[in-house]
């Protein structure tokens, strides 16, 4: 990723250094426990969606930086949280914080992230950058809710597949893209141009996602694991929509009392692909991708435009 290294490599080394520094806390316990969530932090692509937003606008400065800080402290909240919901014993390829401490530490651990984040931003006065991420846990919140009243039905259209998504991938990115747009400039038109940037960019990297789980590459996420879980996304909304009575009864069949089976699942697979599931998401997912850089164009060519180019090249045509 030369040009994000090029624009704000000395600015993400600072920003390693400040979130390694705030992940720490008097209590031995929790500090333990925040430092093996620091060692194991991801690829970060939300807080570097904050910084090259700052950037895009004005000069990248504490708020900033504080906005990065949220978003990935945020990000993490929700995924130690979800990590208990889901009785999930590994995130990215290791122990999660609920296999190692157990549930109910897990969940004050979340607590303390989520209420970390309101202290900082109250502490700060940065309040519409509060806003703009109360606003977005908000829709998570209920987005989650609403999901696992849905969890059981079969009949999802497209708009309820992209109204889900929406409200709980893509709001935490399009939320970054806002926070570091409002961290320099306090244009309301600009910050909502880039947070529907982030929230375009939100939908097609979850597409790209559910995308991944009819795939046979090594991809870090298990094939067939959203089949398993009975989650309907959009590869197969589209073949149920589309295809025979017959396949259709077949589908919903295999998918009711089959989906923990590896014929159960190889078959849904194959149907999917065989019936232009997976050709229409992929579609979808480059209608997004192409309204978000529709929104980036709009901008004037600089390393800073290109730079955010290349991460949402990076976001949504990733392998893993």
């Amino acid at each position: 990723m030369q040009f994000i290294q090029k624009t704000i490599g000395l600015e993400l080394k600072y920003f390693d250094a400040y979130f390694d520094e705030t992940l720490k806390s008097d209590f031995q316990l929790l500090n333990k426990i925040l430092s093996y969530l620091s060692s194991k932090k991801g690829k970060q692509m939300r807080p570097i969606f904050v910084l090259l937003c700052a950037r895009l606008i004005g000069e990248i400065n504490e708020r900033s930086y504080r906005a990065a800080l949220i978003v990935e402290m945020l990000h993490t909240s929700t995924l130690v949280h979800d990590d208990v919901v889901d009785e999930s014993l590994q995130r990215r390829g290791s122990y999660s914080v609920n296999a190692l401490w157990k549930n109910r530490t897990s969940v004050f651990t979340g607590d303390y992230l989520f209420t970390n984040c309101i202290s900082l931003l109250l502490k700060n006065n940065d309040l519409g950058i509060l806003k703009i991420f109360s606003d977005s846990i908000g829709k998570v919140i209920e987005c989650e809710l609403t999901q696992m009243h849905k969890s059981s039905r079969l009949d999802l259209t497209e708009d309820d597949y992209y109204e889900i998504i929406k409200n709980k991938t893509a709001v935490l990115l399009a939320s970054a893209c806002a926070a570091g747009t409002a961290s320099t400039s306090d244009e309301v038109a600009l910050i909502e141009k880039l947070y529907l940037f982030g929230e375009k960019i939100g939908i097609a990297f979850q597409i790209k996602d559910d995308l991944l789980d009819y795939s046979s590459n090594d991809i870090g996420k298990p094939t067939g694991n959203d089949i398993k879980e009975r989650k309907i996304t959009l590869p197969l909304i589209f073949v149920l929509s589309t295809c025979s009575s017959t396949l259709k009864k077949k589908i919903i069949h295999t998918i009711k009392h089959r989906n923990t089976q590896k014929v159960g699942v190889d078959y849904l697979i194959q149907e999917v692909k065989k019936n232009g599931g997976i050709t229409y998401a992929e579609r979808k997912m480059l209608f997004f991708k192409n309204e978000a850089l529709k929104i980036l164009y709009e901008f004037p060519e600089s390393d800073t435009r290109s730079a955010l180019e290349e991460l949402v090249f990076y976001a949504i045509d990733r392998i893993k």
